[in-house]
């Protein structure tokens, strides 16, 4: 069972952020970054997939500096075969549809059943690279997925994806996207001798003239939208004790929330 996982390094949520001058993203420096959670599931789903199967092998697939290179580490040490670093300063600054469209094209030279990714970035939180692959790649896609079970035949799967109200559950053929949600497994650790073996294993760095490419279909060039202005959320104010009897207490807190909250 060959799978494909795309990784994303994203900042620490106990980092404090700060916004750059231009106000179009944040300072870098300083910042700790780390694998996004959501695709801890995807890389552990895979994971598991290969020990069902007993064959294949899990790739993963990450662009960005060399930094990424930790995050990419932290996978293969968790049982990951090989990985693919997209670097390249013409990758710099891509939105969801550059991103998607440079990842395509890695993937494309690829022999895969399945590709995973998780559900949503901690960052930015757009939800989009995911579509945009699918469409690419014309792969059928599953979104949000919190079980999967892939036929013995590896040509179908039954993913139960989280709606609003309760659960559904798709039939999807094989290959296609599965993107995973919090609660599709328990992700391991990364242990010593899985760390070790890590430094081993082959990571190819591609460039977009690797991928065939043109410089001004990626990155910020290829981009579909731009950031034109960032802003940190406004500071929240002091909380308010109300005091008195509870049934003072009560009156005063459903006065506040109308009139000062304007909530109800």
């Amino acid at each position: 069972m060959n799978s494909v996982v795309c990784l994303k390094q994203v900042p620490d949520t106990e980092t404090v952020i700060k916004i750059n001058p231009e106000k179009t993203g944040i300072v870098a420096e300083g910042v700790k970054f780390v694998a996004n959670p959501y695709d801890e599931y995807a890389v552990e789903e895979a994971l598991k997939l290969k020990e069902r199967f007993g064959d294949g092998k899990v790739t993963v697939i990450t662009m960005g500096p060399d930094r990424v290179m930790e995050s990419m580490r932290t996978f293969l040490a968790m049982g990951a075969d090989e990985g693919i670093h997209l670097k390249d300063d013409a990758f710099m600054e891509a939105d969801c549809y550059a991103t998607a469209r440079a990842l395509a094209a890695a993937i494309r030279t690829l022999s895969y059943d399945i590709i995973l990714m998780g559900r949503i970035a901690i960052d930015d939180q757009s939800m989009q690279v995911a579509g945009y692959l699918s469409g690419m790649l014309n792969l059928p896609i599953v979104q949000v997925v919190t079980k999967l079970e892939v036929a013995e035949d590896k040509r179908s799967a039954l993913a139960t994806r989280q709606i609003e109200g309760g659960n559904e559950v798709v039939e999807v053929r094989l290959p296609a996207i599965i993107t995973a949600q919090k609660g599709l497994n328990e992700p391991r650790y990364a242990s010593l001798p899985g760390i070790m073996k890590a430094r081993k294993k082959p990571v190819v760095v591609k460039s977009a003239a690797d991928l065939g490419l043109e410089t001004d279909t990626v990155g910020r060039a290829g981009s579909k939208t731009l950031v034109v202005c960032m802003t940190p959320p406004p500071e929240r104010s002091g909380g308010k004790i109300l005091e008195g009897e509870p049934a003072e207490a009560a009156q005063k807190l459903a006065k506040a929330l109308r009139e000062e909250a304007k909530v109800i």
